[in-house]
């Protein structure tokens, strides 16, 4: 359900899998199945993702009922910016 506003945030916050994994205390392929919507993430993780991801705001949204889709678009358009900004670099 959250999994690809996980991936995002990691992609905007210019982080691997390997990468959230350290920072987040959880083992790659734990980050994988959060962001693959295989395991729901626990409350206290999800504070640490969007903590490493410096990206509290979308926890707060999710926290107070925001509707997913909407997160989902504003961070869709965010990776796009990112990517056409940065262009073959990632």
């Amino acid at each position: 359900m959250f999994g690809d506003i996980l991936r995002k945030t990691r992609l905007v916050a210019g982080l691997s899998q390997e990468d959230m994994a350290e920072k987040t205390n959880l083992s790659r392929s734990t980050v994988s199945r959060l962001e693959n919507d295989k395991m729901e993430i626990k409350a206290v993780d999800l504070i640490n993702w969007f903590q490493a991801t410096q990206a509290p705001e979308i926890a707060a949204a999710i926290l107070c009922g925001v509707d997913v889709a909407v997160v989902t678009q504003l961070l869709s358009t965010l990776v796009g910016g990112f990517i056409n900004l940065f262009g073959g670099w990632l």
